[in-house]
């Protein structure tokens, strides 16, 4: 294991900047403007819910509509624009090469191009976090919320300033097509009308669940025939797919899995004169049991 480490930091020692991007927007040849802008991320998480804590809920609700829409078409111009790119430039779809020579390949600019505005994207995205404190969501703004917002600008700055192409392209196109399912639920889900008309919402986890392992296997066998893309960046790729199928994993089994289970241990407790035999009574016609009352975790309430 030690060796295999050292390896990869030999790899990284003699990794060269890509001269067309080191000195865009935010990338800027140094991670200090990303470091930046994650520190004070990092404050508003910490920061925000002390604010609002004895504050009003903001309603945002059109802000929102108009928010996660917005994304939504962000994300379709970047799908659209990878694929298209890639194409134009040639790629092989399972094994997309990249090395000093691509630098000199005009088409490959159009690649770097887009991977940019998806690297930026990451920093727009941050605003997730900062509606979720303003409408007092506490509860969604969870590790796993954080630490993805958070790693991901960090990540792509390393393959902007170093790897923007090649196998890059293949997470970052099939991200964008989740976030269009994604940001299309949560900007409808802001309209009361839809609001109980959307059906996919269960569905959103499974497809990201979908996605990493789909990304694992692309990148995973990358390195099984050994493209001609730097190892570091594939080892980078395959690790942080292995990471957020394990985080994504759990949120699912809790969220849904063990949830649904709880639910029906509930509904099938049975009763003895209006008192079932685990000696939980019902309140107002509603179940209480594990801090439940009335439908509503009492930590939430005013939420």
């Amino acid at each position: 294991m030690a060796s295999k480490i050292q390896q990869l930091l030999q790899q990284y020692e003699g990794a060269v900047p890509d001269p067309r991007t080191r000195h865009w927007l935010l990338v800027s040849d140094s991670p200090v403007p990303v470091w930046v802008a994650t520190g004070l991320y990092l404050m508003m998480v910490l920061v925000g819910p002390r604010i609002m804590k004895n504050r009003q809920p903001f309603s945002l609700q059109w802000l929102m509509v108009v928010y996660n829409l917005g994304l939504v078409v962000l994300s379709t111009y970047m799908f659209i624009e990878i694929i298209v790119s890639v194409v134009d430039a040639g790629y092989d779809m399972w094994c997309a090469n990249y090395n000093q020579g691509s630098w000199a390949n005009p088409k490959e600019m159009r690649v770097a191009k887009v991977m940019w505005w998806y690297f930026f994207s990451k920093v727009i995205e941050f605003n997730d976090t900062l509606l979720m404190i303003l409408r007092k969501k506490f509860n969604q703004i969870t590790f796993l919320h954080v630490f993805h917002h958070a790693t991901m600008l960090n990540i792509w700055w390393w393959v902007i300033m170093f790897i923007p192409g090649g196998m890059s392209w293949f997470g970052s196109w099939l991200n964008c097509l989740v976030h269009m399912v994604m940001y299309s639920y949560y900007g409808l889900s802001a309209i009361p009308a839809l609001r109980g008309k959307l059906w996919w919402k269960k569905y959103i986890t499974k497809f990201q669940l979908f996605q990493f392992c789909v990304t694992f296997t692309h990148t995973a066998n990358s390195l099984r025939v050994s493209c001609d893309f730097p190892r570091w960046g594939q080892w980078l790729l395959t690790l942080y797919m292995v990471v957020m199928l394990c985080l994504f994993g759990n949120f699912y089994i809790q969220s849904y899995i063990r949830k649904h289970k709880n639910t029906h241990s509930v509904a099938d407790v049975p009763r003895v004169n209006g008192v079932n035999k685990r000696g939980v009574t019902p309140v107002n016609g509603k179940k209480f049991l594990n801090g439940q009352t009335n439908g509503y975790i009492q930590h939430m309430k005013g939420e």
